[in-house]
């Protein structure tokens, strides 16, 4: 048997899914069958258990599963080894963000990363925030990027920076003149948010109601991009992260509006797997990740990553 064998083996039963195993080795769902059909030829033993939508492990599918997460386990040692002993980064390096994240604040690390080490591919994909986890913890990504990051059994999750949410206005709003205003005065204005069920939008709400405050927004949107459309034509004001709006900034159609206090600080998370081993790219790509950079912002002139369709 080959290793690739034993790597397919062990995805589909950490997926429970044909069509994620023939993703992440980059052949097709057929191939899977037939590798597995192979296998139990092979070793003259049935290794599943198959119903009309599921299936589960036979005991010797279980011992067979066991085996391959040891094998390719000392096999991804061995390769990272030896790329560390040649000095060698390359590879490619999968990447799954939430779009505020994905969009606007890793785009000058990769930047800064390909030019250090242009060997290496970096793939972005943008999910949801359980989604981000879920992609990591079935190995479709080596590291995945949330906003107020929260423990994960399996995951290793830590934060690598934080920044600061704004009270974000159309220009020419008339709170604009009033300078600096306390938090308890937006009381009074059209709020518009993210959606409830998004952690953002959750780690706000538990600031502000440590605070003694609690508003209640005129329109919800499930994306970062819709809401600053929303807060553009004056339909309200929202807190928001300087570094999602830096376009808009700097050809004046949003502002910040300074207030009082204490900033509204928002921690955003690198996740990884605890229990796989990473190779030397993404070893460096992490440790980028944690050096402190000058501005974390995107100027309009930084390239865009595209969102796949």
């Amino acid at each position: 048997m080959q290793v690739e064998s034993f790597r397919v083996f062990r995805d589909l039963v950490e997926t429970r899914s044909f069509s994620r195993s023939a993703s992440l080795n980059g052949i097709t769902q057929s191939a899977v069958s037939q590798q597995l059909r192979s296998i139990e030829v092979r070793l003259r033993v049935p290794l599943l258990e198959r119903t009309s939508k599921q299936f589960a492990l036979t005991r010797e599918g279980q011992l067979l599963y066991e085996a391959s997460r040891e094998i390719i386990g000392y096999y991804q040692r061995f390769q990272h080894q030896l790329e560390e002993m040649r000095n060698i980064i390359s590879g490619t390096i999968r990447l799954v963000a939430v779009p505020s994240l994905g969009l606007h604040e890793l785009p000058p690390y990769i930047k800064d990363f390909l030019k250090a080490f242009p060997q290496v591919k970096i793939q972005v994909d943008y999910r949801r925030s359980n989604e981000v986890y879920e992609s990591v913890a079935e190995g479709e990504a080596d590291v995945g990027f949330v906003a107020f990051p929260s423990p994960r059994k399996g995951l290793k999750v830590e934060t690598f920076k934080k920044d600061a949410l704004h009270i974000i206005c159309a220009a020419g709003h008339p709170l604009l003149k009033k300078g600096p205003i306390h938090l308890p005065d937006l009381a009074q204005s059209k709020i518009v948010s993210l959606a409830p069920e998004m952690p953002t939008r959750q780690g706000l709400d538990r600031i502000l109601a440590a605070r003694g405050l609690k508003f209640h927004p005129m329109m919800e949107f499930d994306n970062v991009e819709t809401l600053k459309q929303a807060v553009e034509i004056n339909a309200g004001i929202a807190f928001l992260p300087a570094s999602a709006i830096s376009s808009e900034l700097a050809k004046g159609s949003l502002a910040i509006l300074p207030h009082q206090g204490p900033e509204i600080v928002r921690p955003l998370g690198i996740v990884s797997r605890a229990s796989r081993m990473v190779s030397p790219a993404v070893k460096r790509f992490l440790k980028a990740l944690k050096t402190p950079r000058e501005s974390s912002s995107v100027s309009p002139a930084e390239p865009a990553l595209s969102i796949p369709s």
